[in-house]
């Protein structure tokens, strides 16, 4: 089997040495870059398993790294962790907004990122299993192609997006709770805001909306989270 090629943009050197020794131990191939800008050509050229990326980064700060990456055609599915201080709870927010498919904190323990890289990998090569296809109101979910449609036309998901609303397609008119959205969209070991799920909908509606379709296919259920509607709404 081949290495899981991981990419870090980071540029606190001793942080970026220790966690390269790290997941070379840890069997993983990998390539730094210590500026937003190197990084960004490193991901585009690389196309990296997954991507570690700090947000304060010399050249160009790591949230418009984040927003670049998913904008590209070859670069818009590569997972994303990203990493900031604890406390800055707005690029958590805005990271997820543009994308970002899990959060780690500084300081963190090096078991703990490693288990959302594993976890991350383990998602995406998932969404890979045979004979896998779901569809309800014009929204068909392949997971074999890891692809995702509404009415033929093609949604460009982010894998934490692509998770999300496969949860929900598969029990139309379930209500599922935020936190519930996001174990499955996630991971019940990340250390994440609740409301983050709310900024995950938010995008999800825009791309249905963008695509022909009802932003009201995702309704918002008072006082528990969300469910996807079982008849398919007019679209707007």
């Amino acid at each position: 089997m081949a290495q899981p090629r991981i990419l870090i943009i980071e540029d606190e050197r001793g942080l970026t040495q220790a966690l390269s020794w790290y997941f070379k131990r840890e069997g993983y191939d990998v390539t730094v870059a210590e500026d937003g800008l190197e990084g960004l050509r490193k991901a585009q050229t690389g196309l990296p398993d997954v991507v570690l990326l700090d947000v304060m980064l010399p050249g160009m700060n790591g949230l418009d790294v984040c927003r670049e990456l998913r904008a590209g055609d070859r670069t818009r599915e590569i997972p994303i962790i990203m990493i900031t201080a604890k406390t800055e709870v707005t690029d958590q927010v805005v990271g997820y907004s543009l994308g970002a498919d899990d959060y780690v904190g500084k300081p963190f323990e090096n078991k703990v990122l490693l288990a959302k890289v594993k976890a991350l990998l383990r998602r995406v090569q998932g969404q890979g299993e045979p004979g896998d296809v779901t569809e309800t109101s014009g929204v068909k979910i392949d997971r074999v192609r890891h692809r995702v449609t509404l009415d033929e036309e093609p949604l460009d998901l982010t894998p934490t997006e692509f998770r999300l609303l496969e949860c929900l397609v598969r029990q139309p008119g379930r209500a599922f709770s935020r936190k519930q959205l996001m174990e499955a969209a996630i991971g019940d070991g990340s250390v994440v805001l609740e409301r983050t799920i709310d900024v995950h909908i938010k995008t999800l509606r825009q791309k249905l909306t963008k695509a022909g379709g009802s932003a009201d296919l995702i309704e918002t259920v008072r006082s528990i989270g969300y469910r996807f509607r079982e008849d398919k709404p007019e679209s707007k």
